[in-house]
């Protein structure tokens, strides 16, 4: 069934109901299906509604289909068309929203994709289901951020095509116009996404392939390159390919997930044609690969370069424009399990110089309109351990301008029974620490209800089911600790580890603690900062 509108406003609003019947919706303009999408359209009371941009369509005549609605569904009548999104009052500020974790106002969302910096800006892109709380539909949403703490959700950036729905990907900025798209003052952004083929009624048949969109006004608008795919299918569902501009080549080096633990490099002069280079093994690991060099103990003279797979495997080695060496085995770095699809940022100016990490902190958020968050935005080093050259991972310094009141303790006894903490009642928190366990077999931090368990006989740093290793150094540990309504992240030792945990905080349970189990340990310094939103 269909129904004819003209476009009038910049949005159509949907209602949605969870669990509704899932329909497929064309919005058809001249015969050409403009917009296509899956569906628990609401034929009642919706839970939330959604928004399809068709500001682009302005003045036109647009036929509406839903396949298998009934002509006389009131569903027909509530699809509405507006200049913003219905029941959006509360927006950022509904009972489980992250306040300092960014979030997609409506929809699921997972991988980030594209992590582009450019003019003053980190782009954000992710795979982003706008139409509803579960998988699928996947599009590109887009986020700015000036700072990696507030961001502005913009209009989702790519949308599936007859070439497949839009699987995860990277991002670039083209200084030297190698692909010709620039028009203007601005260099060209480019993204670089995996068309999934036959994941859509529109693109059945299709296989995986590789494509690319540009933008010639800083991320504002986008266009699909009319050659897709560049990269034809190779195996399987090959995907989420990771490009880089290598300097010493002069060209772009495209890393790209094949099949079971196998990874292909790539090398291109212009991001259109692509030469193979390399296959190689991460094992243990699959999907949306990184790779990206890195300075040991900050020395710029000594370079290794960072393979890095979904779950958080890598592998160090060095990386001559054309093969990848790998420099011993693989190495585990996310300990915790809710943590995924992590990708750094390119372009970050070198005045800066940070290779900063974000990823897909997988979290169900019940009864909200949105589902899923990101982990908080990290700096990454390789660090000289007793081990060898490891990777660490640290909250960006940005944190600290949402710090609001200070809680602080030096030198100080825990005695078994003590709890220093017993006065505070906060909901979002950074907690930095410094512990020497003494002869306390347990030290117990305690946040909003959930127990991170530092076991000093085994040096193991726990939380809800995931545990990593962490030794003391001189006798003492350090631990940072971000508390958000969706997630506690966790990182040990200057981030020699880290333990991102989902977790929905209950809005009631706001106590801390701090305990010593087996005898007494000692607080070199605690500080615990209460965190403004960053809503």
């Amino acid at each position: 069934m269909s129904r004819e509108i003209t476009v009038v406003k910049r949005y159509l609003n949907l209602p949605v109901r969870n669990g509704a019947t899932k329909r497929h919706m064309r919005l058809i303009v001249d015969g050409t299906a403009v917009r296509a999408f899956d569906i628990e359209l609401a034929e009642d009371q919706p839970d939330f509604w959604v928004i399809a941009n068709v500001a682009d369509f302005q003045g036109r005549r647009m036929a509406i289909a839903v396949d298998g609605l009934p002509a006389a569904s009131p569903a027909w009548d509530a699809i509405a068309p507006g200049d913003a999104l219905r029941g959006s009052e509360d927006l950022y500020q509904e009972m489980y929203r992250p306040q300092f974790h960014f979030t997609a106002r409506r929809g699921w969302h997972n991988d980030p994709n594209g992590l582009i910096y450019y003019q003053g800006e980190y782009h954000l892109f992710f795979q982003h289901n706008p139409y509803g709380r579960e998988w699928g539909n996947m599009h590109w949403g887009h986020a700015v951020s000036r700072d990696l703490v507030h961001w502005q959700e913009r209009e989702e950036a790519l949308y599936p095509d007859a070439l497949g729905t839009c699987f995860s990907g990277s991002g670039v900025v083209d200084v030297h116009n190698t692909a010709g798209f620039q028009t203007g003052d601005d260099k060209p952004l480019v993204c670089i996404y995996t068309s999934a083929g036959s994941t859509s009624p529109e693109s059945a048949a299709q296989p995986f392939t590789q494509s690319l969109a540009y933008s010639n006004d800083r991320g504002r608008s986008w266009a699909k390159y009319a050659g897709n795919p560049v990269l034809g299918h190779i195996v399987g569902r090959n995907r989420d390919p990771k490009v880089i501009w290598h300097t010493p080549t002069a060209r772009w080096i495209m890393a790209l997930y094949l099949d079971g633990c196998w990874y292909g490099l790539y090398a291109s002069p212009d991001l259109k044609s692509w030469e193979a280079l390399q296959k190689l093994e991460l094992p243990g690991d699959r999907e949306c690969p990184d790779f990206f060099p890195l300075a040991v103990d900050g020395d710029p003279g000594r370079i290794l370069w960072v393979f890095w797979g979904a779950s958080g495997t890598y592998l160090l080695g060095h990386f001559d424009g054309a093969t990848f060496t790998p420099q011993g085995e693989p190495h585990k770095y996310n300990w915790g399990g809710n943590s995924y699809a992590a990708q750094t940022w390119s372009d970050i100016p070198a005045a800066d110089g940070r290779r900063i990490q974000i990823a897909w902190l997988r979290i169900k958020i019940p009864d909200m309109p949105f589902n899923q968050c990101m982990t908080f935005p990290c700096a990454l080093t390789l660090r000289t351990t007793p081990h060898g050259v490891r990777l660490f991972s640290e909250p960006v310094r940005e944190i600290e301008t949402l710090r609001a009141r200070a809680h602080q303790w030096r030198d100080t006894t825990l005695r078994p029974g003590d709890n220093p903490l017993r006065d505070l009642d906060a909901e979002l928190c950074d907690i930095c620490a410094e512990l020497a366990p003494g002869n306390a077999t347990q030290i117990t931090l305690s946040v909003r209800g959930i127990p991170i368990v530092y076991d000093a006989a085994k040096g193991e740093l726990s939380c809800r089911g995931a545990i990593a290793p962490l030794p003391t150094v001189n006798g003492k540990v350090r631990l940072q600790v971000l508390v958000d309504r969706a997630s506690i992240e966790i990182f040990g030792n200057d981030g020699a580890v880290a333990l991102p945990v989902g977790v929905v905080l209950d809005p009631q349970q706001r106590a801390l603690a701090l305990a010593a189990t087996g005898g007494e340990a000692h607080i070199v310094s605690l500080d615990v900062y209460e965190l403004r939103s960053a809503w």
